[in-house]
C-alpha cells in the first residue's frame, strides 16, 4: 500500500486528536495507527472514533508487524466495499506485501487471517459462486428444529455441571463450548473433540506467536475427519461438501471446514457472551425481556448493532486504483471492514442509544456476496442456548461489581475474559432434556396419515370408551415470565 500522504490528517472537518490519545500513542511508520498493541487493546471503540475524527470514514492504519492497510469506518462505505467485488477483490494474492516483502509468511501471526486459501472466502466471481454454493448446502441440509434439539441437550448438559454449586463463570463454562460443540457435531466431529478446538480457535483469533500452531492444530483436525468421512460418510457437513456436485477437493473440503467451525464458533462464543453480560449488568435490558417489550432474537440483534463479535474484519484488496472515503486507494493495497466503527457511524444512527432490534441491517455478519451464510445457525445458537441457561437460572446474577469485568481485545476481535455469576443451587435436569422426534407412527386402519391434506389421526374422535392418550409434562415457562413472576413476589 502506498503510505498515505499527511495531509489526510487534517483533511477532516473534525479536530486532530489531542496528543495522549489513543490515535496518537499508537502510530508507527508513516503516521497510521496501529491496531495492535496496548492502545488498540484497551478502548478499540474509542480508537475508532479517534481515527473517524483524524480522518474522516476511511484511516490508514498498522497490524502486527506495522503491515500497512486502509481501515473503512463508515457504514455506507464498507457496504460499498463489500458489494463491489470487481473492485475490491477477496483473493489476497492481489495484495503487493507479499511481492514487496512486508510480511514473513513462515512467521507472521496474520496469515491464518489474511492468507490464501482454497475457500469462497478467498475467491470471487464464478469460482466464489462454485465454493459458496457447497457451504450454502452443506448448512441448509439440517432442519432448525433439529438443529434447536442437539443446542438443548448440550445447553442442559453444560448448565447440569454447575447449577449444583450456585455459582458459574458463564464465558470459560457455557458460552465458549456450546457454540463449539454444536459446530463440531454439525461437521461431523466427535463431541471430545471440543475442549481442545475452544482453546485452538481463541489463539488463533488473538494472532499471537503461537497462533501458526493453533492453525495447524485445527487444519490437522480438519484433515482427519475428511479421511474419516471418505470412508464413513454421515448426515453432517463433511459430508455434504464431500457430495455436492461442486466436486470440491480433500483441500478444498478441509479448508472450507476450517472457514465454518472457526467463524461461527468465534462470532457465535462472543456474541452469547456479550448478550448474557446485558442481562446482568443492564436493568433496563433484562427489564425489557421480562417485561416482553424485546423477545429475545430481538436482544440478540440489539448486541449485534452494539457489540458485533468480530469488530474488524479481513479482508479486500483493490483491483485498480480508486478513491474511497476521500483516501486514494492503490491497486493491491489491503483495506478491513470495520464492522463495529460502521454500526455506530452517526451517518446512519445519530442517537445511539435509540433501540434498533427491530432492524436487521447491521454489519455484524459483512455484507454484499461475502455476508456470512451460517449466521442463522449463530442465531439458533444464541438464541436457544441463552434461554435455557436462564429459564434453568431465572435469578442469575453478576458476582462481582460490574466495573471488574476484564476484556481481551485483539486487532479483530473484544473478547469478554470472565463472566462470574451467582444464583440459588438447583438440581441438575438432565432427565428433562427433550428427545429426538420420534419417527411418524406408519398408517393403520385407513386412517389419513400427516401431510395428506386431511386431518392427523391425532385430530381423529376417539372412540367413546377409549382411554385419554397420555399427555407429556407442562411445557416450562419461559425464563422471562418466570422472572416476572419473581420480581412480583418481591
Amino acid at each position: 500500500m502506498t503510505v498515505p500522504p499527511a495531509e489526510h490528517a487534517t483533511k477532516h472537518s473534525g479536530t486532530a486528536p489531542p496528543p495522549g490519545c489513543p490515535a496518537h500513542i499508537g502510530t508507527g511508520p508513516g503516521g497510521a495507527t496501529r491496531l495492535y498493541g496496548p492502545a488498540a487493546e484497551t478502548d478499540p471503540m474509542g480508537l475508532y472514533e479517534e481515527l473517524r475524527a483524524a480522518h474522516g470514514p476511511v484511516a490508514p492504519v498498522l497490524l502486527d508487524g506495522d503491515v500497512r492497510a486502509w481501515l473503512v469506518l463508515g457504514y455506507l462505505e464498507n457496504r460499498d466495499v463489500a458489494s463491489r467485488p470487481t473492485q475490491f477483490s477477496r483473493d489476497p494474492r492481489v495484495w503487493h506485501g507479499w511481492r514487496s516483502g512486508e510480511i514473513d509468511p513462515a512467521t507472521s501471526p496474520l496469515v491464518p487471517m489474511i492468507g490464501w486459501r482454497p475457500d469462497c472466502v478467498c475467491a470471487d466471481g464464478e469460482e466464489h459462486q462454485r465454493l459458496r454454493g457447497a457451504v450454502t448446502a452443506g448448512l441448509s441440509q439440517f432442519d432448525h428444529r433439529g438443529i434447536r434439539r442437539h443446542i438443548t441437550r448440550f445447553a442442559h448438559e453444560l448448565v447440569d455441571t454447575f447449577c449444583e454449586s450456585g455459582e458459574a463463570e458463564l464465558v470459560g463454562q457455557f458460552t465458549e463450548h456450546l457454540p463449539m460443540l454444536t459446530l463440531t457435531h454439525l461437521l461431523g466431529m466427535p463431541d471430545e473433540s471440543g475442549p481442545k478446538l475452544v482453546h485452538a480457535a481463541r489463539d488463533l483469533f488473538k494472532a499471537t506467536e503461537t497462533s501458526l500452531k493453533s492453525n495447524a492444530y485445527v487444519l490437522e483436525c480438519l484433515e482427519q475427519l475428511v479421511v474419516d468421512k471418505r470412508a464413513r460418510p454421515g448426515q453432517d457437513i463433511a459430508s455434504a461438501l464431500m457430495a455436492h456436485p461442486a466436486d470440491l477437493t480433500d483441500e478444498e473440503v478441509k479448508h472450507h471446514l476450517r472457514l465454518i467451525l472457526l467463524a461461527g464458533y468465534e462470532t457465535t462464543a462472543n456474541l452469547m457472551a456479550n448478550v448474557l453480560r446485558m442481562v446482568v449488568t443492564d436493568p433496563r435490558f433484562r427489564g425489557s425481556l421480562a417485561g416482553g417489550q424485546m423477545t429475545l432474537p430481538e436482544a440478540v440483534e440489539q448486541v449485534l448493532w452494539d457489540e458485533p463479535p468480530l469488530m474488524v474484519c479481513p479482508g479486500r484488496w483493490a483491483n485498480d486504483d480508486t478513491t474511497l472515503g476521500g483516501q486514494r486507494i492503490r491497486a493491491g493495497d489491503m483495506l478491513l471492514l470495520g464492522l463495529a466503527a460502521g454500526n455506530v457511524d452517526q451517518a446512519i444512527r445519530p442517537d445511539p442509544s435509540t433501540p434498533v432490534h427491530h432492524n436487521r441491517a447491521h454489519l455484524s455478519f459483512s455484507a454484499g456476496t461475502h455476508e456470512c451464510p451460517g449466521q442463522d445457525i449463530g442465531r439458533i445458537i444464541a438464541d436457544t442456548g441463552i434461554d435455557i441457561l436462564l429459564t434453568r437460572l431465572p435469578d442469575i446474577a453478576l458476582a462481582i461489581p460490574e466495573e471488574s469485568l476484564d476484556w481481551r481485545s485483539s486487532t479483530w476481535a473484544r473478547h469478554l475474559t470472565a463472566l462470574p455469576v451467582s444464583f440459588a443451587s438447583r438440581s441438575p435436569q438432565a432427565q428433562d432434556v427433550p428427545a429426538p422426534l420420534p419417527a411418524p407412527p406408519a398408517p393403520s386402519g385407513g386412517l389419513p396419515t400427516a401431510g395428506s391434506g386431511l386431518p392427523t389421526t391425532a385430530a381423529v374422535p376417539r372412540p367413546g370408551n377409549a382411554p385419554e392418550p397420555e399427555r407429556g409434562p407442562a411445557p416450562r415457562a419461559s425464563w422471562w415470565t418466570r422472572v416476572s413472576r419473581l420480581l412480583r413476589r418481591r
